[in-house]
């Protein structure tokens, strides 16, 4: 049997284990022992053996073909980026190349430094490669070489900027699941992952559960300290040329108070 790390078991395991039977039209008689599906009815609703499931759960067959794995997608509920986490498990593993240090292309951080609005360029880790000062007064975490993730979860100054960081954490991590995709082996992953789950119990609780969906633009809503409370919207634009990095930038509704807040948290900045 193979040493590598069994990725498309520990991924469809956990996936059945939150899908109820009532929501596959399973009718459920007395007490049922395991949370969510049993493997005899995931087999069953794909249409393949339950000894030909077991063996994919515990990675004694890695290559199944798209048909199953679709399949099984219908029947664990799965999203498209989820189901498209899933074709690239079973798709086997390419040879992992040395990870090399992340930085965000010069052009792309001299637009940073020159908009007029709150942004940063975060890497595939969620590592912060570049960054304006707008967009550290907003958060002073918002700094090169700074992880959004080990911030999100362990320093409780950010998290007081963000009212319901914890709901927003879930899908930060299930972000991060598809940002690294299937390299989940890489040290840098098992770095911060590890450190995460020793000192976050509840992050620990999300990576378990093995959500994977795209990190998309959405409305942020910061307390900030010195100018209160700004609703923003988020953007996330990927930058060409690099494996993964994402310019991310903050900007209010034309108007709008938080327009106002912002340009008073940035008239307070140093000129030249």
């Amino acid at each position: 049997m193979t040493d590598e790390p069994n990725l498309l078991g520990a991924y469809v395991r956990a996936r059945r284990e939150l899908v109820t039977p009532e929501q596959v039209g399973i009718p459920v008689l007395g007490v049922r022992r395991v949370p969510g599906l049993r493997r005899e009815e995931v087999a069953m609703l794909a249409g393949i053996s339950s000894d030909y499931y077991l063996r994919l759960e515990q990675g004694r067959d890695r290559n199944p073909s798209v048909q199953v794995l679709e399949s099984l997608a219908r029947v664990l509920r799965l999203d498209e980026d989820a189901t498209a986490y899933l074709l690239r498990l079973g798709a086997g593993r390419p040879r992992r190349r040395r990870a090399r240090r992340e930085t965000a292309p010069p052009g792309v951080a001299q637009l940073v430094a020159a908009l007029p609005l709150p942004a940063l360029v975060e890497g595939r880790y969620f590592d912060v490669l570049a960054v304006n000062a707008l967009a550290t007064a907003l958060s002073p975490r918002f700094s090169v070489g700074a992880n959004r993730l080990r911030d999100t979860f362990l320093d409780p100054a950010e998290q007081a900027l963000h009212p319901g960081w914890e709901e927003a954490g879930a899908g930060m991590v299930a972000g991060f699941r598809s940002s690294v995709g299937t390299d989940t082996d890489d040290p840098r992953v098992i770095e911060l992952v590890g450190e995460l789950s020793l000192a976050s119990p509840h992050f620990s609780r999300l990576w378990a559960r093995h959500d994977v969906a795209s990190c998309d633009g959405a409305a942020k809503v910061i307390d900030h300290p010195q100018v209160g409370r700004l609703r923003l919207n988020r953007e996330r634009l990927s930058v060409s040329g690099t494996a993964g990095q994402t310019l991310v930038v903050y900007h209010p509704d034309p108007g709008s108070d938080s327009a106002e807040k912002l340009a008073l948290l940035g008239s307070a900045l140093p000129t030249g």
